[in-house]
């Protein structure tokens, strides 16, 4: 069991990691950290000398005074090194650096003299280093404004405002799991290398970024059409608007119904991507579900009879409750990372139609059980 702990865990990259780590807790075991560790070296001590594996992450992004930024990261990272001598560590570290250290500002010189005295301690003890050199970073739950421009992005056109392009330049990104992946991967060889540069997995202009995204919020936000999604970089960009909607207020979403004298008539969903469609029905009382998704689009529909669906976000405690009836036919669409399930609430069958990106692979199910 390697324990791994992580500074910064609960900002963008750190959270997504915590919660990957989590699917494999026969092979991981996770160190909680806590930002205020960096202001007690008692309790960073501790947290240290508990650790195998240390992925530092916490850092300054942005501030109003570049030096702060250059200051506060410089600081951080001599305080680890500290801790990692005082407590005769021989973890294995790997330091999140960024493309940005040769750029001529003090973040990017913080990120590269910080790797620097990594470096330095891996080189007078017994413990290994990774520096890794991440281009930019794009994903779910990224805060607007600061993670990147993917973020801010997102977040205004869900939110109905207006995002302005200040600089349409060409962007190397890679997506937050495809990091993780990596990270993880660099965890399992269980050796250092200071200096690795990460490759990006997607690259475009940003004006090209906002189109589509643009088209992502007038097709699924307003119209509910799930749009043509042509490679793994969409999908992943798809998915990275869908978590910055107000989920809250969005679902449930009412069906258009056609009623004649024959009966009535709805259509559930508009595709430009394939994936599976299939339905079930559920006796009074039966819960289905308790399950998430790292990568999967689903939608549920109920056609006849009552349901509860409810959401919660990995790592997070509030509870969504979307209640639903085949009276008035409505659908409630899964994010990534939220578990899920749903309950017959009435006294008949319920009839469920559930719709999913992409067929079910037993080998690879992408599915993590957990109760909402």
């Amino acid at each position: 069991m390697i324990k791994i702990g992580i500074t910064g865990q609960t900002g963008f990259v750190g959270t997504y990691l915590y919660n990957t780590l989590g699917l494999f807790l026969d092979e991981f075991q996770r160190i909680d950290f806590k930002k205020e560790y960096f202001e007690n070296e008692d309790n960073l001590n501790e947290f240290v000398a508990q650790c195998d594996v240390i992925v530092h992450l916490a850092a300054m992004n942005r501030h109003d005074e570049p030096q702060v930024i250059y200051d506060t990261n410089l600081s951080l990272v001599k305080k680890l090194v500290r801790s990692l001598n005082a407590t005769n560590s021989k973890a294995h570290v790997l330091f999140s650096s960024s493309t940005q250290e040769e750029r001529d500002n003090l973040y990017g010189k913080s990120k590269k003299e910080g790797r620097g005295l990594m470096v330095e301690w891996a080189n007078s003890s017994d413990g290994e280093f990774t520096g890794m050199i991440i281009p930019n970073v794009f994903g779910p739950f990224g805060h607007p404004n600061y993670n990147s421009v993917i973020a801010t992005f997102c977040h205004k056109l869900s939110h109905n405002e207006t995002p302005t392009i200040d600089v349409d330049g060409d962007l190397k990104l890679i997506y937050v799991g495809e990091l993780v992946d990596y990270i993880i991967s660099e965890i399992r060889t269980r050796k250092g290398n200071p200096e690795i540069l990460v490759q990006h997995t997607s690259e475009s202009k940003v004006s090209q970024i906002l189109t589509l995204l643009e088209k992502y919020k007038l097709e699924y936000q307003d119209k509910g059409i799930i749009p043509s999604i042509d490679n793994t970089f969409e999908l992943n960009l798809f998915n990275t608007f869908r978590c910055y909607m107000d989920i809250k207020n969005h679902f449930p979403v009412k069906f258009i119904e056609h009623t004649d004298q024959r009966g009535s008539f709805v259509e559930i969903i508009r595709l430009g991507v394939g994936g599976q469609v299939s339905f079930s029905t559920t006796v009074p009382g039966i819960t289905r579900g308790n399950h998430f998704h790292t990568r999967k689009i689903e939608r549920f529909a109920v056609i006849k009879g009552k349901a509860l669906i409810q959401l919660r976000r990995i790592g997070t405690n509030e509870v969504l409750d979307f209640y639903l009836d085949g009276n008035e036919p409505a659908y409630v669409d899964m994010p990534i990372w939220y578990t899920h399930n749903i309950k017959n609430v009435g006294d008949e069958v319920l009839y469920t139609n559930f719709w999913i990106n992409e067929f079910y692979d037993p080998r690879d199910p992408d599915t993590y059980f957990e109760n909402v």
